[in-house]
């Protein structure tokens, strides 16, 4: 026993080692955490910052210039009242001066006509008596009084500080969280589902608006506003890291909440994408849609690849409708066969635009609702059984199929010849105009 005793404590000192590098680890990877708490808190309040100087320069420059407008406009009304109020004493004015005039020419000559007398050859005083005569002496025009003119003055109501005074002590908050966050980033194949959810109890959320961007970018785009929580972010290249955020809009409020805290994700998941070329249909520039086109030429557009995978959610969505047909089909198979006009065969399961099911080519007794514009059909595979199912159904692989179709499914299980790690999908229509997006 004594001989082990060395061995044991030398076991024991480096469980200890592990163990204190382990700690060191953890400890390490709370350092870091801090470290991104502080920068988060450094960065925002930076950026707030910068935010409420910009704000209320922009709200000063704003308001001078409308205080200025609203000046010119008065000083605009004074020069007008005193301009129509002016002219008309300009025009008494120049009857008075007129008159005036008159008057002292009229005296000077008098008094010339005075000083000669009354005699015989006085023509002056005959000829100022006549000219006399024929002016009115006693005709005197009106002047306005002074309270019948206009007095100018300025009407300044000083309310308006008290009243503005309390709007800018009232403008802008600041917040030290946002109201809602996002919660969870699910990777699917060419998109991300995002997830978000309220983390103030106190706000009452009308709408939500959702950005991404590349992170290699500098701008975020809208993507999404509603009142959902939750939306699948499409056209996203595989491998490539995105940023997201949310806000929120207050109930009965026009104004957006701040925005959450960024959350990066990428999708590690190929693109399902249709395949190209086939007549009879028009793909997107993705190849993830596909439109029935006038082509008269009929048979089952297939994915360009099996990208489909067991514990997977395989997504379509009709986005417009055509006439219905009982074989048109939407729906999964082990692999592509040519020369069928639907995948209603062998080795397929899928739903008809009348809500038919069909597994193996024969049509189920439950039946999903008829698919409409905007409808969304979604297809989960889990694998049940491994190698020989021992018994008289046939097949050796047996899949659990999950159809889901305007808040309808059906369960049941799909036997196949043979095991495959992954699925074809594929759809027919035989009329134009429907178009099938999938993800």
């Amino acid at each position: 026993m004594m001989e082990l005793e060395p061995e044991l404590m030398l076991q024991e000192a480096r469980e200890s080692v592990e163990a204190a590098q382990s700690y060191r680890r953890e400890l390490s990877q709370r350092l870091q955490g801090l470290r991104e708490a502080r920068r988060q808190i450094k960065e925002s309040a930076s950026q707030t910052r910068d935010v409420l100087k910009q704000h209320f320069n922009d709200l000063k420059g704003t308001l001078a210039k409308l205080l200025d407008e609203r000046l010119v406009t008065l000083l605009q009304e004074v020069d007008t009242i005193e301009q129509e109020t002016i002219k008309p004493l300009d025009d008494c004015q120049k009857l008075i001066e007129h008159g005036v005039n008159t008057a002292e020419d009229l005296v000077q000559e008098g008094e010339l006509a005075i000083r000669g007398g009354i005699g015989e050859q006085n023509e002056k005083l005959w000829s100022f008596t006549k000219k006399a005569s024929h002016i009115q002496l006693d005709s005197l025009p009106e002047v306005p009084l002074l309270v019948d003119v206009p007095c100018l003055s300025a009407q300044l109501d000083d309310s308006i500080l008290n009243i503005v005074k309390d709007h800018i002590f009232k403008h802008g908050t600041v917040a030290s969280r946002p109201p809602v966050q996002i919660e969870e980033l699910i990777e699917k194949p060419g998109g991300i589902i995002v997830r978000w959810c309220k983390v103030d109890d106190d706000f009452t959320a009308q709408d939500y608006r959702l950005q991404f961007r590349k992170c290699t970018s500098n701008h975020f785009e809208d993507v999404y506003v509603g009142s959902e929580t939750e939306f699948i972010v499409l056209h996203i290249d595989p491998n490539v890291d995105y940023q997201f955020r949310v806000c929120a809009r207050g109930d009965g409020r026009q104004e957006w909440s701040p925005w959450s805290v960024p959350q990066i994700g990428h999708s590690t998941l190929v693109p399902h994408e249709w395949t190209a070329g086939f007549e009879g249909y028009s793909l997107s520039s993705r190849r993830n849609i596909a439109l029935r086109n006038d082509a008269e030429s009929s048979g089952v557009l297939y994915s360009s690849a099996p990208t489909y995978f067991c514990g997977q959610t395989l997504t379509f969505r009709v986005e417009t409708v055509g006439q219905p047909d009982r074989r048109d089909s939407i729906g999964v198979c082990a692999e592509k066969q040519n020369g069928y006009d639907s995948l209603q065969r062998d080795q397929a399961v899928c739903i008809s635009t009348n809500g038919a099911v069909f597994v193996n080519g024969k049509e189920m007794t439950n039946q999903l609702p008829a698919v409409t514009s905007g409808s969304t059909v979604t297809f989960d595979v889990e694998a049940v059984t491994l190698g020989s199912t021992n018994n008289n159904e046939g097949g050796n692989f047996k899949l659990r199929v999950t159809i889901s179709s305007n808040n309808r499914e059906v369960v049941f299980d799909w036997l196949l010849d043979q095991s495959c790690g992954s699925l074809y999908f594929g759809c027919s229509f035989f009329y134009p105009g429907w178009k099938v997006l999938v993800f």
